[in-house]
């Protein structure tokens, strides 16, 4: 059954999707302790969901059967959604959280910047290219440029700005991988209840 459910008197939701090129279940806990399990069928992509829950301080759970025969353009993009479907449910009316957040943090070589707010109002500026022959990572291959579909797609479902840039780096698993966890910590520290107010001055967001 397609729709999120918000799990009673918890920052939590569950969300399943279905459609002809995936079929996804996500379970998510904002208050966790960053347990994860996930299983997408591209072990790279698990590495960084992974990273995402962990980093993030949330508990995810996260299933995705797509059309890997086809490309895993579908998976990653359609996984972006419901996971971003399901944070904007758990979160709730955001009455107490802290709202803006933003995170410079390195790999290695690596160092990416991070901004978000969660306002309601989607939108993502992403400055973070890779050459069109950059190899892919991992087996069955992800290619990099396909971080960009997972994060536009988290943050257009969850309605969240967010702004990604690389300021610099070389390897492409370490800049993706960066990248991950810079937007992790920015929602763990956005999502953090720090009074009981609602962060607006308009009443709604």
């Amino acid at each position: 059954m397609n729709g999120p459910i918000k799990f009673e008197g918890l920052r939590g939701a569950r969300f399943h999707r279905v459609t002809k090129e995936s079929d996804i279940e996500i379970t998510i806990a904002l208050d966790g302790i960053g347990d994860t399990d996930v299983s997408t069928g591209l072990p790279f992509f698990d590495h960084m969901l992974t990273q995402l829950g962990r980093h993030g301080g949330f508990d995810l759970v996260a299933h995705t059967v797509g059309d890997l025969e086809v490309d895993a353009h579908h998976s990653v993009e359609d996984t972006g959604i419901s996971i971003g479907r399901a944070f904007a449910t758990a979160l709730g009316d955001k009455v107490g959280i802290k709202r803006f957040s933003s995170v410079s943090l390195p790999l290695d070589e690596a160092l990416i910047d991070v901004a978000i707010d969660l306002s309601g109002r989607p939108f993502v500026h992403y400055d973070i290219a890779f050459a069109p022959d950059t190899p892919k990572l991992g087996e069955p291959g992800f290619d990099p440029q396909l971080a960009e579909e997972f994060f536009r797609a988290f943050a257009m479902s969850a309605g969240i700005t967010a702004h990604l840039s690389l300021r610099y780096g070389k390897n492409s698993h370490h800049i993706v991988e960066a990248t991950f966890k810079a937007f992790a910590r920015a929602l763990r520290d956005a999502i953090r209840i720090e009074g009981d107010q609602l962060p607006s001055t308009k009443g709604l967001l």
